[in-house]
């Protein structure tokens, strides 16, 4: 993995780009899966800006996320949390500038400048960190009555032993960690879908 900052970012939203779009009809209602789109927010609450909105919504996206809040490993532990085991994290940066004071070498006279930098850090999403406090996973109430499931299907899934997680608005499964990502139950517009 490219430890270059920009080249990381590059790297990240190429990949996101050359994944297309492809359209088709979700079997569940993804207003009522994700709630309203937000900008990512750190764990002050303060909400992200620039590249970093674009990265956390591609991470959450890609990831299955519904939970806004994003913090980094300490903060996590400062707060009572620990990140889940094999858990990975998402790259986030920091830009600011540094004043310098340098001497003209022709004149002597002293000029400042402004260098600027880049610097990432890894955070992660409140849904990969268990034994924070409870607002950190508040949950919107469904919109919608919740339909019923299915008692053979449910069997079903429960006897493969697959990791099935809830949360975000897409269905798919992850050969990288192995397991299946769906949206909530009751996002679902019919138990068959």
């Amino acid at each position: 993995m490219p430890t270059d900052v920009y080249q990381r970012i590059t790297d990240q939203i190429v990949a996101e780009l050359e994944k297309g779009v492809r359209p088709w009809l979700k079997p569940w209602n993804a207003e009522h899966a994700a709630g309203r789109i937000t900008r990512p927010l750190r764990a002050s609450g303060i909400p992200y800006r620039g590249i970093n909105v674009l990265m956390l919504w591609a991470a959450a996206t890609a990831q299955g996320f519904n939970a806004p809040l994003w913090l980094t490993y300490k903060q996590a532990q400062e707060l009572g949390g620990q990140v889940r085991k094999g858990e990975k994290g998402s790259l986030v940066v920091y830009a600011n500038t540094i004043k310098r004071t340098e001497q003209d070498e022709a004149t002597g006279e002293d000029l400042e400048r402004e260098i600027p930098f880049m610097k990432g850090y890894t955070v992660f999403n409140a849904e990969q960190v268990e034994g924070l406090p409870a607002h950190f996973y508040a949950v919107q109430e469904p919109a919608l009555e919740p339909v019923a499931r299915i008692e053979r299907a449910e069997a079903f899934f429960t006897a493969t032993g697959a990791v099935i997680r809830e949360g975000g608005d897409r269905a798919f499964y992850s050969m990288a960690e192995d397991r299946v990502q769906m949206p909530p139950f009751v996002a679902f517009k019919e138990p068959e879908a």
